[in-house]
């Protein structure tokens, strides 16, 4: 093992501080403008989600000054959700964000904010600072505990090294994201022209004379913590985190979610998803869209999309803390492309389908590599050029 020197984020840093929400200082929101980061804009990826961003006004960002982002700034939560990090890049500039947020600026003399990153996205870390975390109404980690929090100190160079190999799979799984986003970005164009342009070439059917609607059972009951993820409507949205359940009890064929299946949850958040993740149990207040008369995945999960805004407006209206929508619901018209239009639709979208799945199952695995040697590169027991070579294999 390689003995590095140990430092601390406040000694590594410039900065370390967080913002303020507007409304502390008599300001509002805008419905654009500058990018106003919190928690849930923080993806687990390192990077920040800006369709998951609030806005303010230049002025408010004026008076916010304080907390005026820069790029490479690591920014880390610490109320609520805690421990989640990502890098600022220049599209998040300016920006701004609030108290939930801390604000790393790193000190290049020191540290290349890369390196901080990965040490603040490695669990063990993580998992420390969070020990430290304060109870109250919602968990809050102190400024002054993120500042003690200590992190290696190899040479610049190594620091680097390290950032680079580490980055190799983020990259990767950055451009898997885009080809994913792309191909189902290109899949609904597809099929919103067939449909629009050509309409004598499709016939109206009820919705559930397409795909069998099975809704999931209670199967976080009774959990034994073991064996298959229970997805519930946050790991469809979020993937699983440190709430999800896991059990290993036998279930029926059809409450089971593998590669390629369409999941619709059908409360809540109104979310119709393509399942990418290994083998799952499907909780309640989730269909598993199982298609009919040879229909195929992306159909179903083109016509539910084609139908969700409408749910959701459902949903909405229902006086009850959770809305929802109701089996009657699935039996309104959907346009359903005529056999010889679906043959031409099936050419071109199902390849496109498939290789998205392919994209989101290779980032699994390159994220999974990536947590494998994370916390070896960070506390020196394997070398760089040892982990290039296993990243050169599957990057």
């Amino acid at each position: 093992m390689t003995s590095w020197d140990v430092t601390t984020i406040g000694r590594a840093s410039l900065v370390v501080t967080k913002g303020t929400t507007p409304t502390s200082i008599g300001r509002t929101f805008t419905q654009s403008g500058i990018p106003f980061v919190k928690v849930e804009s923080i993806q687990t990826d390192g990077l920040v989600d800006l369709r998951k961003t609030a806005f303010i006004d230049e002025e408010t960002h004026r008076a916010l000054s304080r907390s005026a982002l820069q790029v490479d700034d690591i920014l880390f939560t610490i109320a609520g959700t805690i421990g989640r990090a990502a890098q600022v890049t220049a599209d998040v500039t300016p920006g701004n964000t609030n108290q939930a947020v801390a604000i790393i600026r790193p000190d290049r003399r020191v540290v290349e904010p890369r390196f901080v990153l990965y040490c603040l996205r490695d669990k063990q870390r993580v998992q420390k600072a969070q020990s430290r975390v304060v109870q109250s109404v919602q968990a809050n980690l102190s400024l002054s505990e993120l500042r003690a929090v200590e992190i290696p100190l190899p040479s610049l160079q190594e620091q680097r090294a390290i950032a680079s190999v580490l980055g190799a799979l983020d990259d990767k799984i950055a451009v898997n994201e885009r080809i994913t986003a792309t191909a189902d970005e290109l899949s609904g164009s597809l099929f919103r022209r067939a449909v629009l342009h050509s309409p004598d070439q499709s016939t109206a059917r009820p919705l559930s004379e397409t795909s069998e609607f099975v809704n999931g059972r209670a199967f976080t009951k009774d959990s034994t913590g073991t064996g298959r993820m229970v997805v519930r409507i946050a790991e469809i949205n979020s993937g699983p985190g440190s709430s999800t359940v896991y059990n290993d009890i036998d279930v029926p064929e059809k409450h089971l979610a593998r590669p390629g299946d369409v999941l619709f949850a059908w409360s809540g958040s109104l979310t119709v998803a393509r399942w990418f993740r290994p083998e799952a149990i499907i909780n309640q207040h989730i269909f598993k869209c199982i298609p009919k008369n040879g229909y195929p995945q992306w159909l179903v999960s083109q016509l539910v999309h084609r139908k969700i805004d409408e749910f959701r407006a459902i949903a909405a209206d229902k006086a009850t803390t959770m809305g929802h929508i109701q089996r009657k619901h699935l039996d309104e018209p959907v346009h359903v492309p005529a056999p010889g239009a679906l043959r031409t639709l099936n050419a071109e979208i199902g390849p496109l389908w498939d290789r998205a799945l392919v994209a989101e199952q290779e980032s699994l695995t390159l994220a999974a590599l990536r947590d494998t040697l994370l916390p070896q590169l960070m506390s020196g027991r394997l070398r760089v050029r040892d982990a290039e070579k296993t990243v050169e294999d599957h990057a």
